[in-house]
């Protein structure tokens, strides 16, 4: 069937879990899959030491989320990008799956009970905006 599935990540084991069932979701589809972490800002710090200096950036450090992920993912036939996006994490999703006509995005559902579901959670948000499929993973006891 083909196409791009896309997944949104950051630090948490909820981000991990469902960024494994979209490895498992491409891997059956025969789909590529795309890992996105977000940035709300574009905050940026330069420290150095001496002649030394390193820049530190928010696009970076969710870049670097991204690009971990997707290394743990990595294996066997699967073809696996990622890209960091800026945006409040639903928005950056909705919007990167667009960028690239993807067919599904895979979010977990953390935050979909409780008051967390009250106030909202990037699984409800993406799935009331994607024009595309979206798989709401259980994470439910990865964190």
């Amino acid at each position: 069937m083909g196409g791009t599935i896309v997944v949104g990540v950051d630090k948490s084991g909820t981000a991990k879990k469902a960024a494994e069932a979209a490895r498992d979701l491409a891997l059956a589809l025969g789909a590529r899959l795309h890992v996105v972490s977000a940035f709300e800002t574009d905050r940026t710090e330069v420290y150095g030491s001496g002649s030394d200096r390193w820049i530190v950036s928010d696009a970076g450090e969710a870049e670097k989320v991204a690009k971990n992920v997707a290394t743990d993912l990595s294996g066997g036939d699967l073809k696996i990008t990622y890209s960091s996006a800026r945006g409040k994490p639903a928005e950056a999703l909705v919007k990167e799956a667009e960028r690239l006509d993807a067919r599904m995005i895979v979010v977990g559902n953390r935050r979909m009970h409780g008051l967390g579901r009250v106030l909202g959670s990037v699984a409800n948000s993406v799935a009331h905006t994607a024009s595309c499929d979206v798989y709401i993973a259980n994470t439910y006891g990865a964190d």
